[in-house]
């Protein structure tokens, strides 16, 4: 087991993956750095593999599936995730290694949007989207995420043993982020300075298209880790419009004794619905609760792993 492992996702990133080696050898000399590449046709692999790295390859196309083969292939006590883009400093990196090995920080988010972001970006609706997917998250979560979308982060090895990673491109920060806070894993922020990306090197994220994605990836993780707050929000939304037709039907019926017949039926079936709503969501509550208590005892094992590995050490 490496004591600290640097994880470099890249796809046709020549022009600066050299210097993103080079500078998180020269900051963290005695971690491995790991870069795998994703089916790259400008030589990424070979140019890191000069720099030093030991390149590893990944064939289905997406962050997400480079970043589920990194984090089932590599044990480590520490492990930092950065873009192969060189717009995460190197110089950060210690500061969030030592959360991660001297705190028991779970993952360490390195926050741009304190920094020098919306300076340095110059894509605005990357810094509408930004700030928009960290508000809804904090929103729904009741934390204090400075970060969502950040490229840059360090988690520890129970975090990455225990992360089911499902997205298979770019909303997985978003989805690292909301497990975290699910499972009550401890987070920090470290404020980072951002730097754009070269003009030559253009960005491989699509601002609507995976904005949109992101979006759908907040809202389908809320309905699955808070399934009661999901489904009674649908509940109360269906007895509203249940209420809506309901009401002038009963003043109607004192007012003329005239029955409408059509909206006494579609309010009754409205609130039948808000009943087998909230049952629903009592039901995936239980179910959940269960899952954590599950997902507590994996914790307990990789403590167990973490301690064997440093005593054989």
């Amino acid at each position: 087991m490496d004591k600290i492992a640097v994880l470099i996702p890249c796809y046709n990133e020549a022009k600066t993956i050299k210097k993103v080696v080079e500078d998180f050898k020269r900051e963290l000399p005695e971690a491995t750095i790991y870069v795998y590449d994703n089916n790259s046709k400008d030589g990424t692999d070979k140019i890191a593999r000069e720099a030093g790295a030991i390149v590893k390859y990944e064939t289905r196309q997406g962050k997400g599936n480079v970043i589920r083969t990194m984090f089932r292939e590599i044990d480590a006590e520490c492990y930092v995730m950065v873009d192969g883009d060189d717009t995460y400093p190197a110089e950060s990196a210690r500061e969030m290694v030592n959360a991660v090995l001297d705190e028991s920080v779970d993952m360490v988010i390195g926050d741009r949007l304190s920094s020098t972001y919306f300076k340095e970006n110059k894509r605005p609706f990357h810094n509408v989207g930004n700030v928009t997917v960290r508000a809804l998250i904090n929103s729904i979560y009741k934390s204090d995420i400075r970060d969502v979308m950040t490229g840059l982060r360090a988690f520890s090895y129970k975090f990455v043993k225990t992360f089911p990673v499902m997205s298979k491109g770019f909303e997985l920060e978003t989805e690292m982020t909301i497990h975290c806070l699910d499972k009550n894993m401890k987070v920090k922020n470290v404020i980072i300075e951002y730097r754009d990306r070269p003009a030559d090197s253009p960005s491989k994220l699509n601002t609507i298209p995976d904005g949109i994605k992101v979006i759908k990836t907040i809202f389908g993780f809320y309905k699955n880790y808070k399934p009661l707050n999901f489904f009674s929000i649908i509940a109360f939304l269906m007895f509203a419009v249940g209420m809506v037709f309901f009401i002038p039907a009963v003043i109607t019926l004192f007012q003329t004794g005239e029955i409408k017949v059509p909206s006494i039926i579609l309010s009754m079936l409205l609130f039948v619905c808000t009943l087998q709503s909230l049952f629903t969501g009592l039901t995936l509550d239980n179910i959940i609760r269960d899952a954590r208590q599950t997902f507590e005892m994996r914790l307990i094992d990789c403590e167990r792993i973490l301690k064997k590995d440093r005593e054989d050490k």
